[in-house]
């Protein structure tokens, strides 16, 4: 299995300006006119383009090797118990679940040794 690729911290257009505290760090794309990031100089930076994508095998994948199955109900998490071994996919719960569910999904996810992310 291959690694996931490193990549260089994206910054906000015009970062380093006065009212910094108001720019969030998320990345926007560079609108500006004369904005010396819009025109790809080295100076302001990298921007996220399509080489820095992961290969196929390894997208998705967390850190911890495994990946991560979103369940909203007790369907999804049978055929997610069927489909993959518990060493090999983490188990998250929706947030529209209950905690009446919830409680049932965990206890039957556990039971199989399968990780919840956030019981």
């Amino acid at each position: 299995m291959a690694s996931k690729k490193m990549h260089p911290k994206f910054n906000v257009p015009n970062f380093g300006t006065k009212s910094r505290k108001r720019v969030l760090e998320r990345w926007r794309k560079q609108r500006g006119q004369d904005s010396k990031k819009r025109i790809k100089k080295a100076f302001a930076g990298a921007e996220p383009m399509i080489g820095y994508k992961n290969p196929a095998s390894v997208s998705g994948v967390r850190q911890s090797g495994r990946r991560l199955v979103l369940v909203r109900n007790a369907q999804e998490l049978g055929s997610a118990m069927l489909n993959n071994k518990p060493d090999s996919i983490d188990v998250a719960f929706a947030k529209s679940l209950g905690k009446r569910k919830r409680s049932e999904l965990a206890v039957a996810a556990s039971a199989k040794g399968f990780r919840i992310v956030n019981a």
